[in-house]
């Protein structure tokens, strides 16, 4: 089992700033690695995955955009849980623009449609 520490700090800062820039979105320690979460709903969750230390993220998408994803032959599979869940494995080469997209559209399904009606694209990037 990984612990929160255990995921790579550069990741956990570049996560931290999309996060924050949506509405009342909290991190907190998960039985694994770190979660965001608005209100009792899991946004993402990035952890240690295997021995091999792969970093994994995990978040909602809709169906279309899973299938997708999943066939792009990139770093994203379907989570064998949960039906709209996708995970993807954290590589050098990660699009972090990406990211901050799919992360606004898993906020988008996670919050109540007040909240998500508030954010219009993904959240601005700092470098």
């Amino acid at each position: 089992m990984s612990a929160p520490g255990d995921v790579p700090e550069e990741i956990l800062v570049r996560l931290r700033a999309i996060c924050r820039q949506l509405p009342e979105t909290y991190e907190e320690p998960a039985w694994i690695g770190v979660r965001w979460r608005i209100r009792q709903r899991t946004v993402a969750h990035v952890y240690i995955r295997d021995a091999e230390d792969h970093c994994v993220m995990t978040f909602r998408a809709p169906g279309e955009e899973i299938v997708a994803l999943v066939q792009s032959g990139l770093t994203f599979y379907r989570a064998d849980w949960g039906d709209n869940v996708v995970g993807m494995i954290f590589t050098a080469e990660v699009d972090w623009v990406e990211v901050a997209e799919l992360l606004t559209e898993s906020y988008r399904i996670m919050a109540p449609k007040r909240l998500a009606a508030l954010v219009d694209g993904p959240p601005l990037l700092a470098d």
